[in-house]
């Protein structure tokens, strides 16, 4: 008998895993996390055949994409081992998608390889072009290396989508090179408001920006039209009439996107978070490693599933500096 579908309480279907195979980064992205972070001890972490093993389960139950996030993802020894496990399961036609999401550091190691294993498609993170304001933003990002990466990627076939936090004081006055750049090179793009995960010691306030005023400033100079794509995520997408690519914003805070949510997300250690902007979790990793017949893993990700809430609740408040969640963002990728 085929394992059940995973449908939540209000009848979404969860087709959608992110995985976050470490919570360390390279760089220390302001709005992301602490400059002087603490980072979970290795013994904690599960290991690479064990994040296989859920991920496995979970596409059992009807999961179709999976996208492999950090912390930054291409720092984790052996990370490709696990990239070239999973593609076969794109092989067999049990999952549609196998992707990642990352700052380009090390794209310039791994490109060639992530296309050999059937990666056709990536998201990176950038939110400026210039390398005075990515340091800043990074602290000890190469912006040099990192413009390679995404060179190397663009040469390997694979497609790249830039995402972009939008900054208030930080990277708005470049949103028009941005866009230019992303259709020269033939990316899509997409905006992204600022999510209140963790103490990064600075008012998230001081920088957000809504993204209902990012398009509005925009539609001034390129001729935006709804688009029919649909990524099956959060994203509204717009087609930019000047470069021909698309343009598409994320809007946690305001705009919720919560009732077409069709994703949880898997930690490095095995806590599966149903919402991004809750603090509940369920277990896998007693239940994994408890049972070897898999059963005790598949009642508890169904278990989880049937706890998975209706939305969140982030907001951003003027002049306070408490995060929504004490959790940083690097904990379950975004």
């Amino acid at each position: 008998m085929p394992n059940p579908l995973l449908i939540d309480p209000f009848g979404r279907k969860i087709t959608y895993l992110r995985i976050s195979v470490t919570d360390r980064c390279d760089f220390r992205c302001s709005y992301c996390m602490a400059e002087d972070m603490t980072f979970l001890p290795r013994s904690e972490v599960l290991d690479l055949e064990e994040l296989d093993q859920i991920a496995s389960a979970f596409i059992e139950r009807g999961v179709k994409k999976i996208r492999l996030t950090g912390g930054e993802p291409l720092v984790r020894r052996g990370v490709m081992g696990l990239v070239k496990s999973l593609s076969r399961h794109c092989q067999s036609g049990a999952l549609d998608e196998l992707t990642l999401t990352t700052n380009a550091s090390q794209l310039y190691r791994y490109s060639d390889e992530l296309a050999e294993a059937g990666i056709s498609r990536i998201n990176v993170s950038l939110d400026t072009l210039k390398p005075e304001t990515f340091k800043r933003l990074t602290k000890n990002g190469d912006h040099e290396k990192v413009m390679q990466g995404i060179g190397a990627a663009k040469k390997a076939g694979i497609k790249i989508k830039i995402n972009t936090v939008a900054l208030k004081g930080i990277n708005d006055g470049e949103f028009n090179d941005i866009i230019n750049w992303c259709g020269d090179n033939g990316f899509d793009m997409t905006f992204i408001e600022t999510m209140p995960l963790g103490d990064i010691g600075e008012l998230r306030a001081d920088h957000h920006l809504p993204l209902d005023q990012v398009r509005g400033e925009l539609e001034k100079k390129w001729s935006l039209s709804q688009s029919s794509h649909n990524s099956g995520g959060p994203s509204k997408y717009f087609d930019i009439g000047e470069t021909k690519t698309r343009l598409g914003f994320i809007t946690p805070l305001s705009e919720h996107f919560c009732d077409t949510c069709n994703r949880v997300r898997l930690t490095c250690t095995g806590k599966l978070y149903m919402c991004l902007g809750q603090d509940s979790a369920v277990d896998l990793r007693e239940p994994l490693r408890s049972d070897p017949t898999g059963k005790a893993l598949g009642q508890a990700i169904e278990k989880a599933i049937s706890l998975k809430p209706l939305g969140h609740n982030f907001e951003i408040n003027s002049g306070e500096n408490k995060p929504a969640l004490s959790r940083y963002m690097s904990v379950t990728g975004g």
